[in-house]
């Protein structure tokens, strides 16, 4: 065999160092890249910020009350304002301290805060808090258990440490008035009747409690205004907070996406260093120092020029999807179009992989409120007069028509099928039973009052 050279030609795509860095950035959220930047400026002398934003305030910039990919649109537009990071057990545990406990009471009521859930509900059964309890004084008893346990159920907020709905309920109609009226009934029927209330079987439950309508509709009255999780106005967990990418406004009559100054850091070379490297002049500056310096310009040069890709496909993309959805913007979620994917590829000549990675954990700051970007995609649903209709304003209709029904007697869904089909838009029933699913919404057998 008889060996030789061959000339062939041929391409290939390398992932260069810096192809790597910008597609990590363009998957980045906000914060991520809030951070990123951060730790560039400590690890990299070169890059700096210009002097007025040394300091940027990005908790003016902290926006909460967020729509995700889900297609539920958040009711408003909070704009986050500070919380308190007190906890329920330090609010129960600083209610202890401002009592009477004995050292004995104080050590069981601190193993029974430490078992009280986020919701204030008790975790453990009084057997296990009195064998945790006998494990520092094996001579504490069970009574002394069932003592402390009533008087933290007392603590603010009324209904702690229940260890049932039904428990917690009646602590708290245990606290008002006693010329409060229905109250009685209503006692009796939390005590006999919680599991006909749930399931909202008002008939069977007049039979059964031998009460009238009119009492029980202010038994249901008076039921509202009790809390069956006391502990959910202490907020323990972490809140979503993010830092809009988009802002969108109105201009000329037309809305446009501009980038959001908090998410975009104006970054830039120092100046002073990068002569320093430069200079062959410069006697202070070893060839070991010119080296380093010319190394970490090259780093700052690429991680400017990959935000700088990063925005300019970010920006691309809004302007895109704030332009197909105008009436959205105008109107709200029922005026929202059919939009996946492949249309802004398409739109922007772009692969479909770029546009999932730039709508993941972006979000856009508009007049309707602050949604992620993979909101405003969904799919379609086929009108009579052959046009489509997109899945989050069949939900927004669903949502509204819901809110306008009788409580009395709320709509069921094939009663909701019908109402979109004669407004030309054809939904199967199992459809509508999975958009009002996903929007939390229960089924009418659930919906109905008698208020």
């Amino acid at each position: 065999m008889k060996q030789g050279l061959q000339l062939k030609f041929g391409q290939n795509l390398t992932m260069t160092p810096q192809l790597q860095q910008a597609i990590r950035l363009l998957q980045l959220s906000s914060l991520e890249l809030q951070q990123e930047i951060q730790e560039a400026l400590e690890n990299n002398p070169l890059l700096e910020l210009p002097e007025e934003e040394h300091t940027p305030n990005w908790e003016q910039n902290l926006s909460a009350g967020i729509s995700t990919s889900s297609g539920i649109a958040a009711e408003d537009d909070y704009i986050y304002q500070g919380e308190t990071n007190e906890s329920l057990q330090d609010y129960l545990l600083w209610q202890m301290r401002l009592s009477h406990f004995s050292e004995t009471d104080e050590q069981i009521a601190l193993i029974i805060i430490d078992a009280i859930d986020d919701s204030g509900y008790l975790t453990q059964s009084l057997d296990e808090v009195l064998e945790a309890a006998q494990q520092q004084d094996d001579e504490i008893t069970g009574a002394e258990v069932t003592m402390v346990l009533k008087r933290i159920q007392n603590f603010e907020p009324i209904g702690v440490a229940s260890r049932t709905v039904r428990e917690c309920l009646l602590l708290q109609l245990e606290q008002l008035p006693k010329d409060t009226p229905a109250l009685a009934a209503t006692k009796n029927v939390v005590d006999n009747y919680l599991d006909l209330l749930g399931k909202h079987d008002y008939r069977t439950l007049a039979r059964k409690s031998r009460l009238k309508e009119a009492v029980i509709r202010d038994v249901l009255a008076l039921l509202q205004n009790l809390n069956p999780r006391p502990g959910d106005s202490f907020s323990s967990g972490d809140s979503n907070y993010v830092i809009p990418d988009i802002q969108v406004r109105k201009h000329q009559g037309r809305w446009i996406a501009e980038l959001h100054p908090a998410s975009a850091p104006r970054l830039r070379v120092n100046q002073t260093y990068a002569a320093m490297g430069s200079s062959k002049s410069n006697e202070n500056c070893s060839s070991g120092d010119a080296e380093y310096i010319k190394q970490h310009l090259q780093e700052a040069r690429w991680f400017i020029k990959s935000i700088e890709s990063r925005n300019e496909t970010l920006l691309k993309v809004a302007h895109c999807i704030v332009q197909r959805q105008q009436a959205f913007f105008e109107y709200g979620p029922e005026s929202m179009k059919p939009m996946i994917l492949s249309d802004v590829a398409d739109s922007i000549d772009m692969h479909e992989s770029t546009i999932s990675r730039v709508t993941t954990q972006k979000f856009m700051h508009s007049p309707q409120g602050v949604f992620e970007l993979k909101y405003f995609f969904s799919s379609h649903v086929s009108t009579d007069e052959g046009g489509e209709y997109s899945s989050t304003a069949i939900r927004a209709l669903i949502r509204k028509l819901i809110a306008a029904e009788n409580p009395g007697k709320p709509l069921s869904d094939n009663k909701l099928a019908q109402l979109l089909a004669d407004q030309g838009i054809q939904v199967a029933r199992r459809t509508i039973a999975k958009y009002r699913e996903s929007l939390n919404i229960p089924p009418s057998s659930q919906r109905k009052s008698l208020l």
